[in-house]
């Protein structure tokens, strides 16, 4: 970077080998790159290098993941769906919507605090690009807190603030137009915890659109996803609905008899099993303000699973929800790396003050760097 700095150009891509994937060198790698310095790194392990160069056929399969990665970060688009392009996206290519992936990742030993991470889409119509932030909030809270609020501050005043504001105005700088349609897909909320934590993060929603614009009331789609259930489906009959082990085909739905018989809700079975019996996810539609029809919906999910930037396959959940679990992780690296769960202080009152998560570069934010 000092050689490049007289001449005018700036370092684009720094690419690391590591001796192994032990201790804390990744994490001060991507922590420093992406909160100090503000650049794109890729990280590869010296041993999966040294394969490369022994064994061909590896190398290729290697080389072309790690291909995938360094294009989405440096503002590369790695599969863009056909319908996009014509605007005929079920459920997105009428109006400009954003779609968000929300995810809460608990720490799994300790009272360290737990790190809540939202991503959503900053392209449309083709809904490709992802931007991602993450916060840390109160040991094994499942409610988003950092979704919007209003900090005091004696200099300035109330300044709202949150993660929803921010993508919507990087959606709006990104694209030139305010979204009109919001859908939320949502990971991992116990069926006790669902409809707290739904209406709660819907007002945090609706409050951080009014914010920005007192008559601004874009509707919203609010999905939660479970996958930890014991529902499997097998073949019944030898036809061409399923493979030949009795696996049952990509794209497979069941909206009916097992679901809830009054609320929206279905199983997706978005990719082939590669062992044993593909575990179906199930989409819970708590709020649909934007009245999709069933078969538009699932359509719209099934094809975003074609999209997911790290393979060039269908996966087995909506891609937001991966790239929310990345984020996520990513700021669990950085809370590693800087060893701030021992840095929680107690206040005078006895509540836990949770330290703050070091803020991404600029430049970083509008690129999926954590992929």
């Amino acid at each position: 970077m000092k050689m490049l700095g007289p001449q005018g150009r700036e370092l684009d891509l720094l690419i690391v080998i590591l001796p192994n994937n032990k201790g804390s060198l990744y994490g001060d790698i991507k922590r420093i790159c992406e909160t100090d310095i503000g650049l794109v790194s890729q990280c590869c392990l010296a041993k999966n290098v040294l394969k490369t160069c022994m064994e061909r056929k590896r190398s290729k399969q290697y080389l072309a993941n790690v291909a995938l990665k360094i294009n989405v970060k440096v503002g590369g688009k790695n599969a863009v769906l056909l319908d996009a392009f014509t605007k005929r996206l079920p459920c997105v290519g009428e109006v400009p919507t954003i779609i968000f992936g929300a995810h809460v990742m608990h720490p799994g030993k300790g009272s360290g605090p737990s790190i809540a991470a939202v991503v959503a889409s900053q392209d449309w119509p083709e809904v490709t690009k992802y931007a991602g932030l993450a916060s840390l909030q109160a040991h094994c809270q499942e409610l988003i807190e950092d979704l919007f609020h209003v900090p005091h501050d004696f200099k300035t005043g109330d300044i709202a603030g949150g993660m929803i504001i921010e993508h919507l105005i990087s959606f709006k700088r990104a694209t030139g137009q305010k979204p009109q349609r919001i859908i939320f897909y949502r990971d991992a909320v116990s069926s006790g915890q669902l409809y707290q934590v739904m209406w709660q993060e819907l007002v945090a929603i609706k409050k951080a659109c009014s914010y920005l614009e007192s008559d601004y009331n874009p509707s919203v789609t609010y999905v939660v996803l479970q996958k930890p259930h014991h529902t499997r489906f097998f073949a019944d009959s030898d036809d061409d609905q399923f493979l030949f082990d009795g696996s049952i085909l990509p794209g497979t739905v069941v909206d009916s008899d097992i679901c809830h018989p009054n609320e929206f809700g279905f199983y997706l079975c978005s990719r082939e099993a590669t062992e044993g019996m593909m575990r179906p996810v199930h989409y819970h539609i708590l709020v649909d303000e934007n009245r999709f029809t069933a078969d538009t919906f699932q359509c719209l999910t099934y094809f975003l699973c074609y999209t997911y930037a790290r393979c060039t396959h269908s996966v087995s959940i909506v891609p937001h929800v991966y790239y929310a679990h990345l984020m996520a992780s990513r700021g669990h690296l950085y809370m590693e790396s800087m060893r701030m769960a021992s840095e929680a202080a107690s206040t005078s009152d006895g509540n836990v003050k949770v330290p703050c998560l070091p803020a991404v570069k600029d430049n970083l934010k509008s690129v999926m760097f954590y992929c």
